[in-house]
C-alpha cells in the first residue's frame, strides 16, 4: 500500500522516510568533516594532547538521553542558548527549537553532530597516524604549502578511513530514533518534522499492534542502508577492491 505517512512522492510535507534521508545528507558530512578537523589538530604536537583527544572524544560516551533532556532545558523558548542570543543582539529572542517545526530536525543534526564527530575523530587519527612519515619529508623538501599537503596527500590516503567513516555514519545516522523520540515525546512532531524510519517502525509496531506492516517497513529501512552501503563501497572503496 502508498503509505503518506511513511514516505510521498514528490516530498511535499515532512514524512518519516524523507526526514530520515534528509537528516543523513546534513548530518553526514556535518561530522565527517567535524570528525577529521579535530583528527588533524589533535594529531599534531601540541601540548595537552592526550586531553585534547579526551575532551572530544567525551560526549560520545555520554548517554544520548542525558544529552537530549539537556539540549532541551538549552533549546527551550527560555533557555541559554536564546538568552546568549537575547544578550548578543540585544534584543528578547524566545524561538523554541525543538518546538517548530522548522528548526526542530536542524536542531537535532546539530546536536548528533557534535556527540557523534569524537567517534569519528577517533577513526580518522587512527587513519592518519597510519600514513608514512616519508611522504611529508618529500613533501617538505618539494616546498609544498600546508593545505596543498594535505589535499593532495593526506586526505587521498585517507581514502580507506573516508570509506569506513562513511559507512559508519550513514548508517547510523538512517538508524536515527532516540533523539527524536526523546525530543519529541515519542509523537515525532512537531508537524511530523521529527519523525524518523525506525520511529516509524516503532508507532506501527508498538503502538498499533501492526507487526506485520512494521516488520515490512523494517525491511525496506534495510533495503534502502544495504543499496547505499553497497554505493560506498563502490565510490570509496574502489583502491581497496582493485578497480
Amino acid at each position: 500500500r502508498h503509505d503518506e505517512a511513511f514516505w510521498t512522492w514528490p516530498p511535499e510535507r515532512a514524512t518519516a522516510l524523507w526526514n530520515t534521508v534528509y537528516y543523513a545528507v546534513l548530518v553526514v558530512p556535518l561530522q565527517m568533516t567535524l570528525g577529521l578537523t579535530m583528527a588533524l589538530l589533535v594529531n599534531q604536537a601540541i601540548r595537552g594532547r592526550t586531553f585534547f583527544r579526551s575532551a572530544y572524544y567525551f560526549p560520545a560516551l555520554v548517554s544520548s538521553a542525558a544529552i537530549s533532556a539537556i539540549a532541551l532545558y538549552l533549546l527551550s523558548a527560555d533557555g541559554l542558548v536564546n538568552s546568549a542570543i537575547s544578550a548578543v543582539f540585544g534584543r528578547d529572542f524566545t524561538h523554541p527549537w525543538f518546538g517548530d517545526a522548522d528548526t526542530a530536525l536542524e536542531s537535532i543534526i546539530v546536536l548528533d553532530a557534535w556527540t557523534t564527530s569524537g567517534t569519528m575523530m577517533l577513526f580518522y587519527l587512527a587513519a592518519l597516524q597510519s600514513v608514512p612519515l616519508d611522504v611529508y619529508e618529500a613533501a617538505a623538501i618539494d616546498k609544498a604549502g600546508t593545505w596543498r599537503t594535505f589535499w593532495k596527500i593526506t586526505f587521498p590516503l585517507l581514502k580507506p578511513a573516508h570509506f569506513f567513516v562513511a559507512v559508519v555514519s550513514v548508517i547510523g545516522a538512517l538508524k536515527l530514533f532516540d533523539q527524536a523520540f526523546i525530543i519529541s515525546t515519542g509523537s515525532g512532531g512537531p508537524a511530523g518534522s521529527t519523525m524518523t524510519a525506525v520511529m516509524y517502525v516503532y508507532t506501527v509496531t508498538i503502538k498499533e499492534f501492526n507487526y506485520g506492516y512494521g516488520a515490512t517497513v523494517g525491511v525496506v529501512l534495510f533495503l534502502i542502508i544495504f543499496t547505499i552501503t553497497l554505493a560506498q563501497r563502490l565510490l570509496f572503496g574502489r583502491s581497496e577492491i582493485g578497480y
